[in-house]
């Protein structure tokens, strides 16, 4: 019988399983439905009782040693099967612009900073990872005001579809999530100095109705086949 699989994921893996879905679908005859939200909007939906099957969430590695993750949250609160999450991938904070354009110095902290300063328009988001960190980014760099003053924002999503659509001229998102945008470019990643490593782990429901359809899917991200799409999108794999 053919399983229906309910997924609620964050942005950063978009085009992976926009990717790795179809694939799974063929192989194992079963559907998946993907839910795409930031890991903020997504835990208060959970939180508010709206369940699925498979969660996939970025969160800090800091934060995950820490133990103060969204989804350690999740787990503390039992909407998470503990014995069941999986480490998929890590990945950082980039910038893009529109594909052909001028790709700016940003290889030190004082490049990164004039880039800033001198560009046009900036985009990111208010509630994704990357835009929380890059608020407070701009904040220790002390040009908080400028950059604000030329900002263009979105609660979340792919910021960088603002550039191709001319309403900014550098976005600035986790590197997966500005690969998955038709005509951006990724300039680089932040300098290390200014980095965040992010993680995406996932787990499974504890109230899950495909718990077994779940597992199976979380596996299938778990090949070395899916490895190699995971780092074509701009991710490092956890796995094979």
């Amino acid at each position: 019988m053919t399983a229906e699989i309910k997924v609620f994921s964050t942005n950063s893996m978009h085009a992976v399983l926009d990717e790795l879905v179809p694939a799974f679908e063929r192989a194992s005859g079963n559907r998946v439905s993907v839910s795409y939200e930031t890991a903020i909007a997504m835990l208060k939906r959970i939180k508010n009782g709206e369940t699925a099957d498979l969660a996939i969430m970025g969160t800090s590695e800091l934060d995950a040693v820490k133990g103060t993750s969204e989804f350690d949250e999740l787990e503390k609160l039992g909407k998470i099967a503990a014995d069941s999450r999986r480490v998929l991938s890590r990945f950082g904070v980039g910038i893009g612009v529109r594909a052909g354009a001028p790709k700016p110095d940003i290889g030190s902290v004082e490049a990164f900073k004039r880039m800033l300063l001198n560009a046009k328009s900036i985009a990111y988001t208010l509630n994704g990872a990357s835009g929380i960190h890059f608020a407070g980014l701009i904040e220790r760099l002390g040009i908080a005001e400028q950059v604000k003053a030329k900002a263009v924002t979105r609660p979340g999503g792919l910021i960088a579809e603002l550039v191709t659509a001319g309403e900014a001229e550098i976005a600035v998102q986790q590197i997966p999530e500005l690969m998955a945008v038709p005509g951006i470019e990724v300039v680089g990643p932040l300098p290390q100095e200014l980095q965040v490593i992010m993680m995406s782990s996932a787990g499974i429901f504890s109230d899950a109705k495909q718990p077994g359809a779940a597992r199976a899917l979380l596996e299938f991200l778990s090949t070395p086949a899916s490895a190699r799409v995971f780092k074509a999108k701009g991710l490092e794999p956890a796995q094979g």
